[in-house]
């Protein structure tokens, strides 16, 4: 899950009027070239009617299918996700899985929640429950359907300075885990830059990372493409104030660059504030060759390496 930014504007268009806020967007032309939805919570999905009927992980993957998105990476954000990622990976062979504490989770673990703004209060576990959670995320990376362990890393937005530590624990944990189990690194980097990239480098990074959400700027992307790091665009590339991602786009190695949705959230313009699915993944890819300069197939053809190569299927 990743920040999106606070102004409406697509980079060319406006934001459709036409239709509810709950109304899924239509089908994109089908890509001629396959790829990979890189990052997707599709057990967040909401219960729309699609087509007539509720949404579920059927009709997701056939909707992505049908315009050319035949796999998907689901992605694990506490044990619960996790758990879900996993079983979902075994029971459908276009589904790969990460499993993770997110890194908003580590802290919740430790220090509890409250209730307000969460779905139940949370006691305090302290150390010794996030703990016991990271070695059940240390078993469910052992799996073979799981082909990273993700999304770990650092949000400075939401998490506090009494979080800090937590988050910081976990992911350095995560990162052990990644390694030994030879899967691949899945980043979550909010307002976190440097202490991201200064714990990769004390830690020594495993030898796949992805930046999912990639939010840098082009200057970052220079360093993480030399130390041989993927970047996981998403939607939020298409919005007016998101021209420092373009500009990271524009200098990222074509064999470095990644595609995801990160739905249900991120939904491209110009259908910004509606649900997102993998789906709409051509949408974001279209904007993507656009900045690159390159035919949609070109660089669909280059992410759906680079997706494969990642996360090793």
């Amino acid at each position: 899950m990743a920040a999106t930014a606070s102004n409406s504007g697509p980079v060319g268009g406006e934001r459709k009027k036409d239709g509810g806020k709950d109304v899924p967007p239509p089908l994109p032309a089908p890509l001629n070239v396959p790829v990979a939805d890189a990052h997707t919570h599709l057990d967040m999905l909401p219960q729309l009617p699609l087509g007539g009927a509720p949404s579920t992980v059927e009709d997701a993957l056939a909707k992505a299918a049908s315009v050319g998105v035949t796999t998907v990476i689901q992605v694990g954000c506490d044990l619960a996700g996790s758990r879900w990622a996993a079983q979902t990976a075994a029971d459908w062979e276009n589904v790969w899985a990460t499993v993770a504490l997110h890194p908003n989770e580590a802290p919740r673990i430790v220090h509890g929640v409250e209730g307000s703004g969460h779905p139940a209060p949370r006691p305090a576990g302290g150390d010794r429950a996030l703990d016991e959670a990271l070695a059940e995320i240390d078993a469910l990376a052992a799996l073979p359907q799981v082909r990273g362990v993700g999304e770990t890393g650092l949000d400075y937005f939401r998490t506090g300075p009494e979080g800090a530590a937590a988050q910081e624990y976990s992911f350095r944990r995560h990162i052990d885990i990644a390694k030994r189990h030879g899967k691949a690194l899945v980043i979550h980097d909010r307002d976190a830059h440097d202490d991201v990239l200064r714990v990769l480098e004390e830690e020594g990074a495993p030898e796949t990372v992805v930046f999912h959400c990639y939010s840098g700027d082009a200057e970052m992307a220079k360093i993480c493409a030399a130390a041989g790091y993927y970047l996981s665009f998403a939607g939020n590339i298409t919005f007016r104030n998101a021209q420092h991602l373009r500009d990271a786009l524009a200098v990222a190695p074509m064999d470095r660059v990644l595609v995801e949705t990160d739905a249900p959230f991120l939904t491209p313009m110009p259908y910004r504030g509606r649900p997102n699915a993998p789906y709409l993944i051509p949408v974001t890819l279209r904007a993507m060759a656009e900045v690159k300069g390159v035919h949609e197939d070109a660089l669909a053809t280059a992410v759906s390496a680079n997706t494969a190569r990642a996360f090793g299927y």
